[in-house]
């Protein structure tokens, strides 16, 4: 059956979110409800067994675009350019300087072109560029110009709280809104872990931005989950796995690497 309308046989299924449809209006709403783009995974996780030919193949020609995306972004004109390195080597720096290890991509990433963080030296703040995602709701917002002295409980405000929402978010997020305060969690992935051991931080929402973010590892922006605690979900907190100590740093290092503009990391 289709999993949108549940009246007819289903024909279609989404490459990637696996849904099955029976005609393209329920697949049109089964895009907008669950914000999936019908665009299939190349990175999803394959077990061993379950590997095929298809597979290999899938993953060679994965390979391929990334030198191809890698060679373009060489050849781009702004990685070149003097007045780009200037600008990203202050940023960092002064993310250094607020015990921020903040990390840049080459040009030809996708989080690299859309980040609009700055330093503004005469406040001495940085106005970051901030991405919201609602897990419970399938939801995404990105945020621009955060100043770093706003708290994390203001920022979400305009999301799930039922009197300062927007009518139309605060509907999308329903879930979130009805629920209390006190069961809101924000959390923060931690770089740099394998893939199959993925952590989160835990934010505290009463402090700022600047404060929360320091001694964290930033890949060109902050990315903030917003889970409740009493809906289950597949985020591992550190500090809360029996099989490993918390501890306060993403790195788990005493001092920031240095990174140069043209180093590629794991963005995931």
């Amino acid at each position: 059956r289709c999993e949108t309308c549940s009246k007819e046989e289903a024909k279609y299924r989404c490459p990637r979110c696996m849904k099955y449809s029976c005609s393209l209006l329920c697949v049109k709403k089964h895009k907008l409800a669950l914000s999936c783009n019908g665009v299939r995974d190349k990175t999803a996780f394959v077990a061993v067994n379950d590997f095929t030919d298809l597979n290999l193949l899938s993953d060679y020609r994965f390979l391929e675009d990334v030198g191809r995306t890698a060679d373009a972004a060489a050849r781009h004109p702004t990685v070149h350019s003097p007045t780009t390195k200037k600008l990203l080597y202050g940023l960092r720096n002064k993310a250094r300087r607020c015990n921020i290890d903040l990390r840049t991509l080459p040009i030809g990433f996708t989080k690299r072109r859309e980040n609009s963080t700055t330093f503004n030296c005469m406040e001495k703040k940085f106005y970051w560029h901030l991405k919201l995602v609602f897990p419970h709701c399938h939801a995404e917002y990105t945020l621009k110009r955060v100043p770093d002295d706003k708290t994390l409980a203001d920022i979400l405000k305009p999301y799930i709280d039922p009197v300062e929402a927007d009518p139309v978010v605060c509907q999308r997020l329903k879930i979130y809104t009805m629920s209390p305060q006190s069961d809101v969690q924000i959390l923060m992935k931690i770089e740099n872990r394998k893939q199959n051991s993925v952590r989160y931080n835990e934010l505290d929402a009463s402090r700022s931005l600047l404060d929360n973010l320091k001694g964290k590892v930033i890949i060109e922006y902050p990315t903030l989950f917003v889970v409740l605690k009493t809906l289950k979900n597949d985020m591992v907190v550190l500090g809360q796995d029996a099989s490993e100590p918390a501890k306060n740093s993403d790195s788990e290092s005493s001092s920031f690497s240095s990174v140069e503009e043209g180093e590629i990391r794991d963005s995931s």
